[in-house]
C-alpha cells in the first residue's frame, strides 16, 4: 500500500496525499496513510463523515473525481477547508473503488502555481493509482486487517536526499558558514534538524537545545500566530515565505523559508520592523492583525452554528466581521420573487438602501450580478466600481467595497456587501478568506431562512387551529391566553374553546395533546372539533368527553390528550364539569375564597374506548370566576404539583374578578418558563 501511494503521488506531480479507508458498515472515512503532509496539519480531517461538506466526502458520495484548482475555488466550494488552510494549493479527491465496492478515497495536493485544470494524463495517473490502492485495501480487508487506525494514520517517509561525498559535505559546510546571517533546516513536522552557529547566535540559544525542537516551543518569543502561519503556508503552497519577528528586547530578525519535499531551508538575518503594506491614507492601527482576524472568524463560525433566525445570523455576522476586517458597513441581501431584498444591514442609514430594496435582479447591480454568477467582486476605489457597473452612484461615501456571494448547497442564496470608509486593498489571501467566510454565512442564512419559514408556518397553523375570537355571551365575561413552548417550533397540542349553545347556556373546553410538533397540533384540531360537535347538540360533559375519546381511539394516533369540559347554565347560575386526566379547575367564589374543584379526573382520552368521565355539578353565581388551565401553567421541575396549584389559587384570590384580562396577564406572568405550552381560560358570570 505504501509503494502504491508513493507511486501515485510521484507520478501525478503532487507534493502530498492522504489515503482514506471506508470500513465495511461504517458511515465515515478514516485516514490510513499520509504522504508529504504533517500529521498535525491533516489531523482536523482524520475522520470525515460521508455527508460532510468536504471534497473527499463528495467524491465518495457522488462517485466522481472532485477538483479544486486554487484558493478561490476552494473558498467558494468548501469554505470550511479554506478557512483552516487559507493558502495557495490545488486538491483532487477521487473514490477508491474495487468492482462495485467503495473501499475509500484518495486526496492529492499540488502547489498553488500549477495549471488550474487537471490534464488527461494526470486524470489517468489518478485513476490507475486509485485502482491499485483499491486492490490493496481489498486484500487488507480479506486478511482481516483493521482498516480503521487504532491511533493515527501511518506516515510515508519523505524521499531520501542525495548523500554527498565527504568532499562535497566539507565544501557544503564551508559554503553555508560563509553566508551572512545564519541557516537552519526543518523537517516536514516543523522540527529543527540542523542549525549553524551563526543562526544559534542570532536566535540567542544553544544549538543542542534547538535541534529536534519546534521553533515556537524552543523560543517563546517565536510563539506568535504569524510564525507558524508562514511555516504552514510554505508547506501547503510549496512557495517561499518570509516574515519578521522581534527577539526581545529589541533585536528584529528576518526569516526566509524555502520548502521542498523533504522539509524547509531557513535563512536568518538581522532585519527591521516590516509592517504589512498599508493602503495610502490608512493608519497602521486600522488593519487588524491576522491573529485578530482568525479569532473573529473562528468565533463567527462557531456562533453561526447556533444562530436560529435570519436576524440572529445578520447580528452575529456584523458583530464579528466588521471589527475583524476593519470594515465600517455591511448589508445582507437575498433574492425574492425576482427582486433584490435587503434582509439586514449595519453601518448604513435606511435612506441609503431604499433605492436597492426590491430592485429588479439585473446584472447592472453588483449584488445581483454576484448572486447570479457566484463570483465575488472587490473594488479598491469607486472608479473601479463605476467602470464595472456604470449605473452605480456613489451614494454611501465609502472608499472600498467587497460583494461576496452567499452560497449554500452549491446555489446562491444571497450576497454580502462589506464597505470600507478608508482605502483598502484586497490581497489574494484576504479575498480567499472573505470568500470562505461568505460561504459559512450563506449556509447559516439558508438554515435560518428555513427555520423562520417553519416557525412562521407553525404559528399560522397554531392560530388557525385555535379560535380567532370567542363568542360573546351577554351574561359571561371571558379571557383566554395561549403561550407556545419555548423550545421546538412553537406549536403544540394545547387548546381552549368557548361554545355558545343558546342565549343562556355555553360550553367551555380546554385540553392538552402530547407533544410540541405538527402532529400534536393536527390532533389537537381534531379533538377540539370533536368536543365542539358533541357540545353543540347539547350533550352533557361526560358524553362530550366520551365522544372525543371514541374519536381518538378510532384514529389510534399513538398520542393521548387530557381535556376538561364545562357546561354553563348562566340563567340558573350552575355549572357541570367533567375531566379526562386534566388538572382540576379552580373556582374563585364571590366572597374571594378560592376552591379547587374535587372532580374525579378520569382516564386520558385515547387510552380505552369505553371509558367514562364522571361529571360534578357546582354553583356558579355572579361575582365568581372559573379558571381552566393546562399543566404548563403550574408544572415546573422540582415543584410539587399540589403546591403549584395552591400558588395559582393564591394569585387568583388576589386578582380582580371584574378584570379577567388583568387576572389572565397576572397568572401568565407568574407561570414557569414555558418548557411546555400554556393555555388558560377564565370565565366569570355577570350579574
Amino acid at each position: 500500500m505504501e509503494s502504491a501511494m508513493a507511486a501515485v503521488v510521484r507520478a501525478s506531480g503532487a507534493f502530498g496525499g492522504i489515503l482514506y479507508a471506508l470500513p465495511p458498515g461504517d458511515d465515515a472515512l478514516w485516514q490510513v496513510l499520509v504522504a508529504g503532509v504533517p500529521q498535525e496539519m491533516a489531523a482536523p480531517w482524520r475522520r470525515v463523515g460521508r455527508d460532510a461538506p468536504m471534497p473527499v466526502a463528495d467524491a465518495v458520495r457522488e462517485g466522481r473525481l472532485v477538483w479544486c484548482g486554487g484558493r478561490e475555488e476552494m473558498a467558494r466550494q468548501y469554505p470550511r477547508v479554506a478557512l483552516v488552510l487559507p493558502y495557495e494549493f490545488a486538491l483532487a479527491a477521487a473514490p477508491v473503488v474495487s468492482g462495485t465496492t467503495v473501499r475509500g478515497a484518495l486526496v492529492l495536493l499540488w502547489p498553488g502555481d500549477r495549471p488550474p485544470e487537471l490534464g488527461p494524463g494526470e486524470r489517468e495517473v489518478i485513476g490507475t493509482g486509485c485502482r491499485r490502492l483499491a486492490e490493496c485495501l481489498r486484500r487488507s480487508a480479506d486478511r482481516g486487517d483493521p482498516l480503521r487506525p487504532a491511533d493515527r494514520p501511518r506516515t510515508l517517509p519523505p524521499p531520501e536526499p542525495r548523500t554527498p561525498s565527504p568532499t562535497e559535505a566539507t565544501a557544503l559546510s564551508a559554503f553555508v558558514e560563509r553566508l551572512p546571517g545564519g541557516s537552519c533546516a526543518l523537517d516536514l513536522e516543523g522540527r529543527i534538524t540542523f542549525v549553524t552557529p551563526g543562526a544559534a547566535g542570532l536566535l540567542g540559544a544553544d544549538r543542542a537545545a534547538l535541534v529536534g525542537a519546534l521553533p515556537w516551543e524552543a523560543l517563546p518569543w517565536m510563539d506568535v500566530p504569524h510564525v507558524e502561519d508562514r511555516y504552514r503556508a510554505a508547506l501547503v503552497s510549496r512557495r517561499p515565505q518570509t516574515f519578521t519577528v522581534l527577539r526581545p528586547p529589541e533585536t528584529w530578525l528576518s526569516f526566509a523559508l524555502y520548502p521542498d519535499a523533504t522539509g524547509l531551508s531557513v535563512r536568518i538575518t538581522r532585519g527591521t520592523p516590516a509592517p504589512d503594506r498599508l493602503p495610502e491614507g490608512s493608519a497602521a492601527g486600522s488593519v487588524p492583525s491576522r491573529a485578530t482576524v482568525l479569532y473573529h472568524l473562528m468565533h463567527l463560525a462557531s456562533t453561526l452554528t447556533e444562530a436560529v433566525g435570519v436576524d440572529e445570523v445578520v447580528e452575529q455576522t456584523a458583530d464579528q466581521l466588521l471589527p475583524a476586517l476593519g470594515a465600517q458597513a455591511m448589508v445582507v441581501m437575498a433574492p425574492e420573487d425576482g427582486r433584490l431584498r435587503i434582509i439586514g444591514y449595519r453601518g448604513y442609514g435606511a435612506g441609503v438602501l431604499e433605492h436597492y430594496d426590491a430592485a429588479p435582479l439585473t446584472p447592472d447591480i453588483p449584488a445581483a450580478d454576484v448572486m447570479a454568477t457566484g463570483v465575488p467582486g472587490f473594488w479598491t476605489t469607486f472608479a473601479e466600481l463605476h467602470a464595472a457597473y456604470p449605473a452605480t452612484v456613489h451614494e454611501d461615501g465609502m472608499a472600498a467595497w467587497a460583494v461576496l456571494p452567499l452560497i449554500a448547497s452549491g446555489r446562491p442564496v444571497g450576497s454580502l456587501l462589506l464597505a470600507y470608509a478608508r482605502p483598502h486593498l484586497f490581497p489574494p489571501g484576504e479575498r480567499a478568506a472573505l470568500t470562505s467566510l461568505a460561504g459559512l454565512v450563506g449556509q447559516a442564512l439558508d438554515r435560518a431562512r428555513l427555520y423562520d419559514a417553519k416557525h412562521h408556518l407553525a404559528h399560522r397553523l397554531q392560530s388557525a387551529l385555535l379560535p380567532h375570537t370567542l363568542p360573546r355571551l351577554p351574561r359571561l365575561n371571558v379571557a383566554a391566553r395561549y403561550l407556545p413552548a419555548a423550545r421546538g417550533l412553537g406549536v403544540g397540542g394545547d387548546f381552549y374553546d368557548l361554545i355558545r349553545l343558546d342565549e343562556h347556556t355555553a360550553g367551555a373546553a380546554i385540553g392538552d395533546v402530547q407533544g410540541h410538533n405538527v402532529d400534536a397540533a393536527a390532533l389537537m384540531g381534531q379533538v377540539r372539533t370533536a368536543v365542539h360537535a358533541h357540545a353543540t347538540v347539547g350533550a352533557p360533559p361526560d358524553e362530550v368527553l366520551a365522544g372525543a375519546n371514541r374519536l381518538l381511539t378510532d384514529l389510534d394516533p399513538g398520542l393521548f390528550a387530557s381535556c376538561a369540559y364545562v357546561h354553563l347554565d348562566l340563567a340558573a347560575h350552575r355549572a357541570c364539569v367533567a375531566l379526562a386526566g386534566h388538572p382540576p379547575p379552580l373556582v374563585r367564589h364571590a366572597d374571594g375564597r378560592v376552591e379547587q374543584l374535587r372532580v374525579p379526573p378520569g382516564l386520558l382520552l385515547g387510552i380505552a374506548p369505553d371509558t367514562r368521565c364522571p361529571a360534578v355539578e357546582f354553583p356558579f353565581p355572579a361575582g365568581s370566576v372559573l379558571a381552566l388551565y393546562t399543566d404548563g401553567l403550574v408544572e415546573a421541575p422540582g415543584v410539587d404539583l399540589d403546591d403549584a396549584i395552591a400558588a395559582l389559587g393564591g394569585l387568583i384570590e388576589h386578582g380582580d374578578p371584574a378584570d379577567l384580562d388583568g387576572m389572565a396577564d397576572l397568572l401568565v406572568r407568574h407561570a414557569p418558563t414555558p418548557g411546555d405550552d400554556i393555555a388558560l381560560l377564565l370565565l366569570g358570570p355577570r350579574g
